[in-house]
């Protein structure tokens, strides 16, 4: 069982840029597909990006296409999700999530097995 730990968030103005950080431990993380996922208050959990277990190919929800990049490194256990361009509209908890799955639709939360505890990304216009 791996435990995630979610770093990073905070309050920025629109336009700037914020880095969050998932740290793992108890398994290595290269033995899962990552996620991160966001949860704006009153609105449902949704997808933001997604990473493969080498981190050759990555995945993004149209809304930040362009503006934000996964990235993972699984010597260090830990994956980024690095926002440039940040909007208003992107103000929400960020969760990174796991998945030991081989077969999985990245998009699902509910595929994902472990999620970390969130961070509050917060954008002021």
């Amino acid at each position: 069982q791996v435990q995630l730990v979610e770093s990073g968030g905070g309050l920025v103005q629109a336009g700037g840029s914020l880095r969050l950080s998932c740290a793992a431990s108890g398994r290595t993380l290269s033995s899962y597909g990552m996620g991160w996922f966001r949860q704006a208050p009153g609105k449902e959990r949704e997808f933001v990006a997604a990473i493969t277990r080498s981190g050759g190919s990555t995945y993004y929800a149209d809304s930040v296409k362009g503006r934000f990049t996964i990235s993972r490194d699984n010597a260090k256990n830990t994956v980024a999700l690095q926002m440039n361009s940040l909007k208003p509209e992107d103000t929400a908890v960020y969760y990174c999530a796991a998945t030991p799955r081989y077969y999985y639709t990245r998009e699902r939360a509910q595929d994902y097995d472990y999620w970390g505890q969130g961070t509050q990304v917060t954008v002021s216009s």
